[in-house]
């Protein structure tokens, strides 16, 4: 029976953690301001429209900020620790739940923000100055966290090397963020 708990819990996992993603990418993209027209940002959008929609009429943007995605991106965080816990067997209350649930949050963004940068990189090596979709989004999500280690740590005989210690960074933080490695 454990087998069936582990493979239900993976799966559960998956699910929740895909969906968050999409919502933080949907929060990510319009702090960034990136091409709204492009065909992944209108996927995401497209994904998040109906649950965010209503919340949108009681919590309106903060300047850019989407601050309805944000609920949902935490209600379905809370579902997801909820649940975890349960198919865990583990007795957490609210409040435990609710912080779990933001550091949760933070563990997906720190891990979001590391496979972009990787995914950017690996783009990088193989069509350096091709255009593409996903590109232009990564381009637009990771600038803002490049640009600071650029000034420090300018490219090197064409090799850019602030990816990789921006990548050093988030992994860095993410082994900080004080969550139950049951709950990662």
């Amino acid at each position: 029976m454990a087998n069936a708990d582990n493979a239900l819990l993976f799966l559960f996992s998956t699910l929740f953690e895909l969906y968050l993603w999409v919502l933080l990418l949907r929060i990510l993209l319009q702090l960034v301001r990136a091409d709204f027209y492009n065909p992944i940002s209108q996927l995401i959008w497209q994904v998040t429209q109906m649950p965010v929609r209503p919340l949108q009429v009681v919590l309106p943007k903060v300047r850019r900020f989407d601050t309805a995605a944000a609920v949902l991106a935490w209600a379905v965080a809370l579902a997801y620790v909820y649940v975890a816990c349960w198919l865990l067997h583990q007795s957490v209350g609210f409040v435990a739940i609710a912080w779990y649930a933001l550091l949760k949050l933070l563990v997906l963004l720190l891990n979001l923000y590391t496979l972009s940068l990787f995914v950017q990189a690996i783009l990088s090596w193989v069509g350096p100055g091709v255009s593409n979709p996903a590109g232009s989004i990564l381009w637009s999500m990771n600038e803002p966290l490049l640009r600071p280690v650029r000034r420090v740590i300018p490219p090197m005989s064409g090799l850019d090397l602030a990816p990789l210690v921006v990548i050093l960074l988030l992994q860095v933080a993410n082994r900080l963020v004080p969550l139950p490695g049951l709950l990662r």
